[in-house]
């Protein structure tokens, strides 16, 4: 499992490389703050083909077996994504515009 490095700039474009499934796996990240309806948005495309795998998926963070973000895309072998609050006195289920990164971390790892 990889911490993926996210912070709360509210646009974000970035690469990383991915250990899934025995693979290093490169993907291009984009992140957006929607601040009138107040959630993240995440995109991944394949950082060598440029291809979009997942388009504007909500940073939401859940409970299994609801946490997986990435549940609905399983056939496509990019792994695993749970979106994970690390402030337990923060009471929301998502990160507000100032505490993606801190509040709440991005873990990716395998399949499941």
């Amino acid at each position: 499992m990889q911490l993926i490095p996210l912070t709360s700039e509210p646009n974000q474009n970035f690469r990383c490389v991915i250990p899934v499934n025995g693979q290093n796996m490169p993907f291009d990240f984009t992140l957006r703050y929607n601040w009138v309806a107040e959630y993240w948005i995440m995109s991944v495309a394949d950082a060598v083909s440029g291809q979009m795998l997942v388009s504007d998926i909500p940073l939401i963070a859940g409970e299994f077996p609801a946490a997986n973000l990435l549940e609905q895309y399983e056939h496509l072998r990019i792994g695993a994504a749970v979106l994970v609050k690390t402030n337990p006195d923060n009471t929301d289920h998502a990160p507000n515009g100032k505490n993606l990164g801190t509040d709440f971390q991005l873990v990716w790892g395998d399949n499941l």
